[in-house]
């Protein structure tokens, strides 16, 4: 790949809508079309959340994004032992067609758009949509949205991958063939930067990682014989935005030219091939449980940087969201914020309205140069699928958070409620929402017993075979036969089985990075030092070092928190057990 460094005087003459885009994929921006309005939702059943989005849709939200529970992104049916803990607990669960209909029951799917945040089992649910579609009576080519289908990130940090890197890319593969061929107007594959942000990693680290990954699945794409131009414009991006208010904002600029420059050798005719269209969604790591009012300030700010940067659509997280999922009041202060900046802030009156400015320019060019620098080091590595397997942008991940949690932890890095001015606030009461995790599955198991008496098994069976027998030879595409055994009404559990039996369910290897924590700990050093003198007494005294075991339970991959944990007290001097991922509370106590 070519070296760039992109210099300011580049930068005077570029406008919105012409490549490489600095300014905004479209020449009008907003005064065309504002962004689109979504809340990440979905909780306990599909029922709940259907009322749930006919009330937000009512009230100004212009597109739905489901968020799943992670029985379903696991691809488990809400009846399975593993999972009794988590069903319909952080999303909805969907374990069939029925489910699935029923979510979107009295939503008009011609006309509004549907993105749906799932990976590991992204061949039933993808599916089931595809099914509800067709039972609605509307075509394929009408519908509009985003399916995630962002593998590679998910064995860098959110973790809900079922199947191995190699049998979950021909998933992706076949994900972004029938979409590109049968459902022109949805979007194949959001490529996702926002769990690397949420896990730790820089602003460049993001752009590196994602749009690094991006380049993997245009390969992926031509390896299908797709004409780029076929795939291209409906691949879209997906940013985390940090309070990093300025950086956040140039972010989305560099993004947009640095994709543009990796994609202008090919062989690409249509202008909009090489145009980066973004969702952006305010961080969540961002939020605080302490003094929670601070959130909706936070959020703010978030969405005006995404906003400035020129987002095509965005959530925003709601106040609570670092207690529980949120309540109908706090989600309908995170939507009116939005609509807040859409139409009484001036806003979308002005495309790009901050550039020239000099911190903008200047915090954009570092952003460009930045992530060139990264992508030709992954580049040498053999590529992103290569420096995941060799667990090179795991480490970069985890390094970059352990150098910010060490700066909070000794107040280098302020959070306002948190670790500055906190001792003027007392506990803020909030009406958090509570899910009957007992009732879910109760309904949950209803529904599949009533499935599974009405169907016809001998149909079921024989699509549940084509399924294992097309994974066996990798001759057929797996989302043409996931939508016929999702007609014959087989399960979200049944069809990811059948995909398990050959391909196996991975594994990750953890691992607990050491010196990085201590290192950026630049306060209060006297307390570290007295720990370890501690850990070595201790040492001395028994022949061994301390030893902890630092597990988390449940289906959630989400393990920012555990690995900077662990790394911490490796770094004190104790001998840390990392707890694998997904384990039951009786498998932990059985490694204890």
């Amino acid at each position: 790949m070519k070296n760039l460094i992109y210099k300011s005087e580049l930068l005077k003459e570029e406008c919105p809508g012409k490549a490489p885009f600095l300014r905004g994929p479209y020449p009008k921006m907003y005064l065309d079309k504002p962004w689109t309005i979504r809340q990440y939702s979905g909780f306990s059943t599909a029922r709940e959340t259907n009322l749930f989005y006919k009330k937000n849709l009512k009230a100004g939200q212009t597109g739905l994004s489901v968020a799943f529970d992670l029985p379903t992104h696991r691809g488990y049916d809400s009846d399975h032992p593993r999972v009794k803990g988590d069903v319909g607990a952080s999303g909805v669960a969907i374990d069939s067609v029925e489910d699935m209909k029923l979510l979107f029951k009295g939503i008009d799917l011609e006309s509004v758009s549907v993105s749906m945040t799932m990976n590991g089992a992204i061949i039933p649910i993808m599916a089931f949509f595809i099914v509800t579609a067709e039972e609605n009576n509307v075509p394929l080519d009408k519908l509009e949205g985003t399916i995630q289908n962002d593998i590679l990130k998910e064995y860098m940090v959110r973790n809900t991958y079922i199947y191995p890197p190699k049998d979950s890319m021909k998933i992706t593969g076949d994900i972004i063939e029938f979409l590109s061929t049968k459902m022109p107007k949805f979007n194949s594959i959001s490529i996702s930067g926002y769990h690397m942000q949420e896990a730790g990693a820089s602003p460049e680290l993001e752009l590196a990682l994602t749009l690094a990954n991006g380049l993997e699945y245009v390969n992926l794409g031509k390896s299908k014989n797709l004409k780029l131009d076929d795939f291209l414009p409906r691949f879209s991006f997906f940013w985390g935005i940090g309070m990093n208010f300025w950086k956040e904002i140039a972010k989305l600029r560099a993004a947009r030219v640095v994709w543009n420059y990796l994609l202008k050798d090919l062989e690409i005719n249509n202008p909009k091939s090489s145009m980066l269209r973004a969702h952006c969604q305010t961080s969540g790591w961002s939020l605080t449980a302490k003094d929670p009012l601070n959130n909706i300030s936070r959020t703010g700010l978030e969405a005006m940087a995404a906003i400035l940067g020129g987002t095509q659509s965005l959530h925003t997280n709601s106040l609570d969201e670092a207690l529980a999922l949120p309540t109908d009041y706090s989600a309908g202060i995170a939507r009116d914020t939005q609509l807040f900046l859409r139409d009484n802030s001036g806003l979308a009156n002005i495309i790009d309205p901050f550039g020239g400015c000099h911190i903008l320019e200047e915090n954009t060019i570092e952003l460009i140069n930045g992530t060139f620098r990264l992508i030709q080091e992954i580049q040498e590595i053999g590529g992103m699928t290569v420096a995941i397997e060799k667990g090179w942008a795991q480490r970069k991940i985890e390094d970059s958070a352990l150098v910010k949690q060490a700066k909070l932890d000794s107040a280098e890095e302020k959070i306002i409620g948190v670790n500055f001015m906190d001792e003027r606030l007392e506990d803020t009461n909030l009406d958090i929402l509570s899910i009957d995790v007992d009732w879910n599955r109760k309904e949950q198991f209803k529904k599949l017993e009533a499935l599974k008496r009405k169907r016809n098994q001998n149909e079921v069976s024989v699509a549940l075979n084509n399924i294992k027998m097309a994974a066996k030879a990798g001759n057929r595409n797996l989302l043409e036969l996931g939508v016929e055994a999702a007609r014959v009404r087989a399960t979200l559990g049944e069809i990811s089985m059948a995909l398990e039996s050959v391909y196996g369910r991975y594994e990750a290897q953890n691992s607990i990075t050491n010196s990085v924590y201590t290192a950026n700990h630049n306060q209060n050093n006297e307390c570290i030092d007295e720990v370890l003198i501690q850990s070595n007494k201790f040492y001395l005294n028994h022949g061994r070092r301390p030893r902890i075991l630092i597990a988390k339970i449940g289906q959630d991959g989400h393990d920012r928190g555990a690995k900077v944990v662990a790394s911490a007290f490796s770094d004190l001097g104790f001998t840390v057990d990392l707890g694998s991922l997904f384990q039951t509370p009786e498998e932990v106590a059985k490694q204890a």
